[in-house]
């Protein structure tokens, strides 16, 4: 499963590096993902959204339906 997070993460992170940000996998374990959001993401005020409403419910759609992800600072 792993591996296939790390893809699915990896397969979006064009849209992020198009608006000026990035992110970081920190760590995986289990169906609990620790991401860093960078460069423009890192400070914006919608980067919860971005995590809540886009990355983890792609992952939840493409991966698992139980996968958390969780912002690291």
């Amino acid at each position: 499963m792993e591996e296939k997070i790390r893809e699915t993460l990896e397969s979006m992170r064009a849209h992020l590096q198009a608006d000026g940000g990035d992110l970081e996998i920190v760590k995986i374990e289990g169906k609990t993902v620790s991401l860093r959001l960078k460069g423009a993401c890192g400070g914006c005020p919608h980067a919860t959204i971005t995590i809540r409403d886009g990355l983890q419910r792609i992952l939840r759609e493409q991966v698992d339906p139980d996968i958390v992800i969780e912002r690291v600072e």
